[in-house]
């Protein structure tokens, strides 16, 4: 075995048994490059990526690749997942060096680790190809392969540096507009989504959709958010039969996923299909939070209050060889000899037919119309159709559940289970169910207690009762995030104190002034070969961007100018900036937080909770609520709790309008 038998990621140790002489990535392996002189290899990936086992399968499984790799080069093998901040620096020069980027992703480096060549996936013969042609360059002409190394470092470092604008704030809500209709441009009106394939879903991208279309009335806007929700829920991308969602789609029609599950994907998609069901009341949205979740808790939730990462989107087929997607998918045989009469119907619902082929004799179950419309065809009332399809779903379940299932990344991430936490709070203010705040509450304290260190640090992984690698950027802004979230359902101020302490902490060891903004790494941290902040939002949003959000938050519960100071001048800095609104739309959600519509309300006496609990099933994006239910010393609180009454404080702009102890009044002020 080689050395990553040491490690506990489930990635790193599917390779430990692997011919090459894989190491993890630290002091000492960098050390071995720089003391032997040779080229590093940093290979990149993730347990549940299906070309990372394929690469693995035909590539480092293999004697002939391996002999090439251990004879002339140091190999080092990385779990993204574990290592945002290798993958993201590496990623930027994978981009500028071709174009794209993916996993797996595999660079080769000089000892000092600047990269010199990357891409992605590559077939056995061209891998063994190039990397004897660049250890023979790098012996024969090592002056080249410097040149071209210093020339990429100079553009790395280029790009890392975010220009910063100081001018007076005065932030233009029009750019907004602009921005949007720009971006309809792209709007698939068939299927919801991005006109383009692969489809990933973008979570970001429809909450600030979602709260754009509320706060201008936008109704061709609020209809796209809508339209993509429904054909996501619909498409073979939402697991129909036991609930939760596949990374993303290869086609237009959210049809075929690629059959990875992860965390941080249904963590923000439950958020936003709550905030969805709290504007529209659609029944589908509310199906897909408690399925999603039953998921969830079933599947990932350990018994120490913590969430696994991730399945995979291989599991051996009924021959037994790991296939994509064998788990999920049925052949029209299988289906007919479970769904006898049934089966006609069953396949007008989720089209057994060309609409829902994919290969080989499969099909991925995928709706295409409603089942109102279904119901109206076939002449039967819809709360029976409705009824069949859950027995259906129940049918399938059973018999899916004999199959060997896909493999299981069970170690747990701080950032992810952050998402995944704020997830339950989201689902628990729109549909009322205490058993979600219960489990994100368990998750919480989970985090407190085995995640946040003694000395004030959040560490980034944990498994099998360790904690470990000091935490990034993103553990801290999500965490946050999460923790002002469960305040916002219990008044509990100890959450919204346990915030301000993590908040602090990022100052003291992750903010920038010069840069004006925060680094990915904290200052403990080794540097790597170029400074990282990360800015631009993607399937996650940037911890940037998160962190300018709960910096707006708290700057209003703790009257704190320097916290609501640094948000404005982050979003200064990014949004005059913003060419592709899909990269930067958590960023123009925070903007939205300095318009004339957002509003704060204190809810201050003792029936507040009972009061919060019916806002929180309304959706107001553009409401900060506080409250409690005894003397606060909270500053946005302070001397506004009574005992003879429960009244409302409507405030704006650091201005309260004059308190009411009167629901209906100030629900109608919020323009409800």
């Amino acid at each position: 075995m080689n050395e990553l038998q040491h490690e506990t990621s489930p990635y790193l140790l599917q390779h430990a048994n692997n011919p090459v002489h894989w190491n993890a990535w630290n002091p000492k392996s960098l050390a071995k490059a720089k003391d032997e002189n040779k080229l590093i290899i940093v290979s990149i990936g993730y347990s549940a990526c299906h070309w990372c086992h394929v690469m693995e399968h035909e590539s480092f499984e293999n004697e002939e690749v391996a002999a090439v790799m251990n004879a002339h080069f140091i190999n080092i093998k990385i779990d993204r997942e574990e290592r945002p901040d290798i993958d993201a620096v590496y990623m930027k020069a994978v981009q500028l060096m071709t174009g794209q980027g993916g996993w797996p992703m595999n660079v080769v480096t000089l000892p000092d680790g600047r990269p010199v060549w990357g891409g992605t996936y590559f077939r056995k013969n061209d891998w063994i190809n190039t990397l004897e042609r660049l250890q023979e360059i790098y012996t024969q002409q090592p002056e080249t392969i410097l040149d071209y190394a210093q020339k990429l470092h100079d553009g790395l470092q280029s790009i890392s540096v975010i220009a910063t604008n100081d001018s007076d704030t005065n932030f233009d809500f029009e750019l907004l507009s602009t921005l949007v209709t720009k971006w309809e441009r792209s709007f698939d009106w068939d299927f919801g989504g991005m006109a383009r394939a692969p489809k990933f879903m973008m979570p970001n991208n429809y909450e600030f959709l979602l709260r754009y279309g509320y706060q201008t009335k936008n109704q061709t806007v609020l209809d796209f958010v809508n339209l993509t929700l429904t054909k996501m829920a619909y498409g073979g991308l939402f697991d129909t039969v036991d609930g939760g969602f596949s990374r993303y789609s290869v086609d237009m029609k959210w049809h075929v996923p690629h059959f990875e599950k992860m965390l941080y994907d249904n963590g923000q998609l439950i958020s936003l299909y709550a905030n969805a069901y709290k504007l529209t009341q659609n029944k589908l949205y509310k199906e897909v939070i408690e399925k999603t979740l039953t998921f969830v808790e079933k599947e990932w939730l350990t018994q120490e209050g913590s969430f696994y990462s991730a399945l995979d989107a291989d599991s051996l087929n009924a021959e037994n060889h790991l296939e994509e997607g064998a788990f999920y998918v049925w052949t029209k045989d299988e289906l007919q000899a479970l769904l006898e009469e049934d089966f006609e119907l069953f396949s007008a619902v989720f089209n057994i037919n060309e609409f829902g082929f994919w290969e080989q004799e499969h099909y991925v179950l995928i709706q295409s119309q409603s089942l109102e419309t279904i119901a109206k065809e076939y002449s039967i009332p819809i709360e029976k159709l409705e009824q069949k399809k859950k027995s259906w779903e129940q049918l399938l379940y059973v018999e899916r559940e004999k199959r060997s299932k896909p493999r299981l990344d069970d170690k747990s991430l701080t950032s992810w289970n952050a998402l995944m936490l704020k997830g339950f709070v989201e689902a628990y203010k729109a549909l009322g169910n205490p058993n979600y705040l219960t489990i994100a509450l368990q998750n919480a304290n989970f985090i407190i207690k085995n995640i946040w260190s003694p000395e004030g640090n959040l560490n980034h992984s944990y498994k099998d009762g360790k904690a470990t690698i000091n935490g990034f950027l993103e553990d801290y802004a999500h965490v946050i995030s999460a923790f002002i979230a469960i305040y916002e359902v219990t008044f509990d101020e100890a959450w919204l104190q346990n915030a301000k302490q993590l908040t602090d902490y990022t100052f003291d060891y992750f903010y920038d002034e010069k840069a004006q903004f925060f680094s990915f790494t904290s200052h403990y941290d080794d540097d790597l070969i170029t400074p990282y902040f990360e800015v631009e939002d993607n399937v996650i949003p940037a911890s940037n961007s998160v962190m300018a959000d709960v910096l707006f938050r708290l700057s209003i519960y703790f009257g704190n100018a320097y916290y609501e100071k640094i948000a404005q001048q982050m979003v200064q800095n990014i949004i005059s900036t913003v060419e592709y609104p899909s990269a930067f739309s958590n960023w123009m959600t925070v903007l939205l937080h300095f318009s004339e519509q957002n509003k704060e309300l204190a809810i201050c006496g003792n029936n507040a909770l009972d009061y919060l609990q019916k806002i929180n099933q309304t959706y107001i994006p553009n409401i900060i609520i506080a409250g409690s239910q005894e003397n606060s010393k909270l500053p946005f609180l302070e001397n506004r709790f009574s005992e003879k009454e429960t009244l409302f404080y409507l405030c704006q702009n650091k201005t309260c309008q004059k308190p009411t102890d009167n629901f209906d009044e100030i629900i109608k002020e919020m323009g409800l």
